[in-house]
């Protein structure tokens, strides 16, 4: 019966690492990956390293980011290093309302 119990007792602590740690991982992980699937030429994009820019070209894992005001400083970038994407559709309605 001592060895039933421990045996519980590790199933429940996996399966509290599963639904606390894991499961909303993978979660970020594919709502991430659903994001950069809708990226397109003209989006506002924020940067890991949060610069704000738009979006010149995109590759296959490296998107091509313009910088600044006077549209000089272009800096090719990893799919990964962008955290948030807006649409130009989307800053419209805002100024909008």
């Amino acid at each position: 019966m001592n060895q039933f119990t421990i045996i519980i007792m590790y199933v429940a602590i996996f399966g509290a690492l599963y639904f606390f740690m894991i499961r909303p991982q993978r979660k970020q992980e594919k709502d991430k990956a659903a994001m950069l699937a809708t990226l397109a030429v003209g989006d506002t994009v924020l940067t890991t390293a949060g610069f704000y820019g738009v979006v010149i070209d995109i590759n296959a894992d490296t998107v091509i980011v313009e910088f600044g005001y006077n549209k000089n400083c272009r800096i090719p970038m990893q799919r990964a290093a962008i955290v948030q994407i807006e649409k130009p559709e989307d800053a419209e309605e805002k100024s909008e309302s």
